[in-house]
């Protein structure tokens, strides 16, 4: 195990110490840390290239001309606006065709059976409506 000074920032001396089973060992209050030297200038390496993608993104020149419109599709896809413009309209049609059917003197097979279309289309949308949101959200109840 050798050790290897380097100095940081406020210039200190530390020693950083090279193990061979390569994991990061080290005492914090005096400075020093145990490394593997290749790992070490590898995460030194990662560190520039995120701090020179970092420059690049926030860079103005490149701005995206269309990013407000994707963040008004999220807000929109998040807000989940048009399943529940669908399921309004369609609690407003099942409303009014369940009283056209209750007003009926005598309603024929044809009108029932569409009524009972309707009411069962209705818990179908539903639940899709329901699971949907769920699995949106990382849900992974069932019930």
């Amino acid at each position: 195990m050798g050790r290897l000074p380097f100095y940081c920032r406020c210039g200190h001396i530390n020693k950083i110490y090279m193990n061979e089973d390569s994991r990061f060992r080290g005492d914090m209050d005096r400075n020093e840390v145990e490394m593997d030297l290749k790992k070490f200038m590898a995460m030194v390496e990662e560190i520039g290239a995120l701090k020179d993608k970092i420059r690049e993104l926030e860079d103005d020149k490149n701005v995206n001309p269309h990013q407000k419109w994707i963040h008004l599709a999220r807000a929109v896809d998040s807000w989940r606006i048009f399943p529940r413009v669908f399921l309004s309209v369609y609690i407003f049609l099942l409303y009014y065709s369940t009283m056209w059917f209750m007003a009926l003197d005598q309603p024929s097979l044809e009108q029932s059976g569409l009524i009972s279309v309707l009411v069962g289309a209705g818990a179908a949308w539903f639940g899709l409506y329901t699971s949907s949101a769920a699995k949106e959200h990382g849900d992974t109840n069932p019930n």
